[in-house]
């Protein structure tokens, strides 16, 4: 297990100790099983983007926002050799974190790659309204968001407010990359 792994799962220990809630208490919030949730406290397994998700919500926080928790303090400066990666142990979805969330900003940016044929649901939005603006750097990917799908291609922005779940999904034949803009 990396560093941003151990550190992971040693901030997600502390935001249910900071809550009060046993390992039963989040399992039941998040509808991730007792058993998973420990191992990854444990720092034994890697979370999958879809039980981050879970967690997100049920802690009342944005993914990102969580990976800020774990990065290291505000820097003007994120070079790209210094930006956290994060690669969901199932699909292979790829996360960086091109500038980070601080307590000084409310934006951030991440650049995101999902492999060919990958299909990735998100239950519900940490918080209701969440603005998110999507620019698709290249291939292909649709979309879901409040009950609707958008086809989007290399070039497409899609400017939502995040009031639920949300589903990305990439076709047979090729992958997606794109830049997420999120305002908090």
């Amino acid at each position: 297990m990396d560093e941003i792994e151990t550190r992971l799962a040693q901030r997600l220990a502390a935001l249910r100790a900071e809550r009060g809630w046993s390992l039963d208490e989040l399992a039941q919030k998040s509808a991730v099983s007792r058993a998973s949730l420990s191992r990854i406290e444990k720092g034994e397994v890697s979370p999958t983007a879809n039980v981050l998700g879970k967690l997100c919500v049920a802690f009342g926080v944005t993914l990102s926002r969580l990976m800020q928790m774990v990065e290291d303090d505000f820097a003007p400066l994120v070079a790209r050799a210094d930006q956290e990666v994060w690669t969901d142990p199932d699909t292979g979805y790829q996360r960086r974190l091109v500038s980070p969330t601080s307590k000084q900003l409310s934006g951030e940016v991440i650049e995101v790659e999902i492999g060919p044929n990958q299909r990735i649901e998100y239950d519900g939005s940490p918080r209701d309204g969440l603005e998110h603006h999507l620019v698709m750097l290249s291939g292909a990917l649709s979309m879901e968001v409040d009950g609707q799908t958008h086809h989007l291609k290399a070039g497409d922005c899609l400017r939502y407010q995040l009031r639920g779940g949300n589903v990305f999904q990439t076709p047979r034949d090729q992958g997606a990359k794109y830049h997420l803009f999120i305002i908090d």
